[in-house]
């Protein structure tokens, strides 16, 4: 566990109730978050990653509800926080980068009036001086000729430009933690590499702590100090960054490490992708998860999810 936590996940449980049962998209997930840490998240799509991070600001779609466990932000559980004391926190001292940029944006409003909003709202700046510092920072992600940019509805930027919109709208107020999900996904890879310097600066200048959602393990070994690995809703390991590249103990951080192409091979490498899909979260097997599609399985753990051991080991 991170030392000085800033945030806390404690027992989490984000439920989907729906006509087919209830899905379990977050089921007892515990991690903490420490001051000025980068921890990446990593895993399959649906393994939980995205309302994990949701569930923080109380942003979970309908038919999905909290249902159990603790948020704890600098002490205070957001769980149980009224939504006028949340609406403080949002965007001022926990800033998010959405996954969808085409669809997080308001189509009727303009980008400066988006970007501009939080120190508008939380800073009370005056217009003029909340546009500069928007176009300020629009410059820092990689928008060109910012300032002129900034009446522009967002029909007119490309789905890249989208996303740093995004990134510029969750970094403008100095956030004490930045959640990223999926930041440089629609990114090509130079101005990937300027948005992940832009945090590494937020982190160096504002001891800023990340949550980091990615499915590129190459931004996490370079980003994170952590990492956490979820799988069906669950964290199934977490190790510091290098310990887990090195020494991964369970079977699916296992896989997700071999599915990953490597230069050193050369063009005859073959792919070894995870057999199998993930389980019906509205039909959780009694053990392990990942059972039906582990390679190292044995009978127990149908009925119970062995504790980690370093591969080799027997336990």
């Amino acid at each position: 566990m991170a030392q000085n936590p800033i945030l806390s996940f404690q027992d989490l449980k984000t439920h989907f109730f729906t006509g087919h049962g209830v899905a379990k998209a977050v089921d007892g997930v515990s991690m903490d978050l420490g001051e000025g840490e980068t921890l990446g998240i990593v895993g399959e799509s649906g393994s939980g990653k995205t309302v994990t991070c949701l569930s923080v600001l109380r942003l979970v779609p309908s038919p999905g509800r909290i249902v159990g466990g603790r948020i704890l932000f600098e002490g205070r559980d957001l769980a149980g926080l009224a939504e006028r004391e949340l609406q403080q926190v949002r965007g001022k001292q926990i800033g998010m980068v959405f996954q969808d940029p085409m669809t997080s944006l308001n189509p009727f409003l303009t980008i400066g009036d988006q970007v501009a909003e939080p120190l508008l709202v939380h800073d009370r700046l005056s217009r003029r001086e909340a546009r500069r510092r928007a176009a300020e920072l629009l410059g820092k992600v990689g928008i060109p000729e910012p300032a002129s940019r900034l009446s522009d509805y967002p029909h007119r930027f490309s789905g890249g430009m989208r996303q740093r919109v995004m990134i510029a709208m969750a970094l403008i107020g100095n956030p004490k933690v930045l959640i990223a999900d999926e930041p440089t996904t629609a990114l090509d890879v130079t101005i990937q590499a300027q948005v992940l310097e832009l945090f590494r600066k937020m982190k160096e200048e504002f001891g800023t702590a990340i949550l980091l959602i990615t499915h590129n393990l190459g931004v996490v070994a370079g980003m994170a100090d952590r990492v956490a690995v979820m799988y069906a809703g669950r964290v199934v390991e977490m190790a510091e960054t290098e310990e887990l590249f090195t020494n991964p103990r369970h079977p699916y951080t296992i896989a997700l490490l071999r599915a990953v192409p490597r230069l050193e091979y050369g063009s005859r490498q073959r792919l070894e992708p995870i057999a199998g899909t993930p389980p019906d979260l509205t039909r959780l097997p009694a053990g392990c998860s990942f059972y039906d599609r582990c390679p190292f399985r044995q009978e127990r753990c149908q009925e119970e999810a062995p504790s980690l051991a370093a591969v080799g080991e027997q336990h």
